[in-house]
């Protein structure tokens, strides 16, 4: 059964860092591009970052641009994503979601749980 499990998540000032990962069980991450979305309360689902199969290419918001870092450990199963510099803006649940290809096409086979992150002073 492919699953995800996002942790890593919490409160933090403005201005802190959080790193949180997505662990695959049930399949393995190597064939497939993985997504890093939020959602904010009263706010449309948003894709803040995608990362290929392979690690080589990836995408990023332009909202968190500079901010955060998508990386990929096959050899784990996990994705992960850094985010410094945090802002009251970036407060929402974020989930990780397997794509349907290799690439990221945007076209989602399962999501995660979901983390909630909150900054706040």
């Amino acid at each position: 059964q492919l699953q995800l499990v996002e942790s890593g998540g919490g409160l933090v000032q403005p201005g802190g860092s959080l790193r949180l990962s997505c662990a695959a069980s049930g399949f393995t991450l190597d064939y497939y591009a993985i997504g890093w979305f939020r959602q904010a309360p009263g706010k449309d689902r948003e894709r803040v970052s995608c990362i290929n199969n392979s690690g080589g290419r990836t995408n990023y918001a332009e909202s968190v641009k500079g901010r955060f870092t998508i990386s990929r450990d096959n050899a784990k199963n996990t994705v992960y994503l850094q985010m410094n510099n945090l802002k009251p803006e970036d407060t929402a649940v974020y989930y990780c979601a397997v794509d349907m290809y290799f690439y990221c096409s945007g076209s989602i086979l399962n999501w995660g749980q979901g983390t909630q992150v909150t900054v706040s002073s």
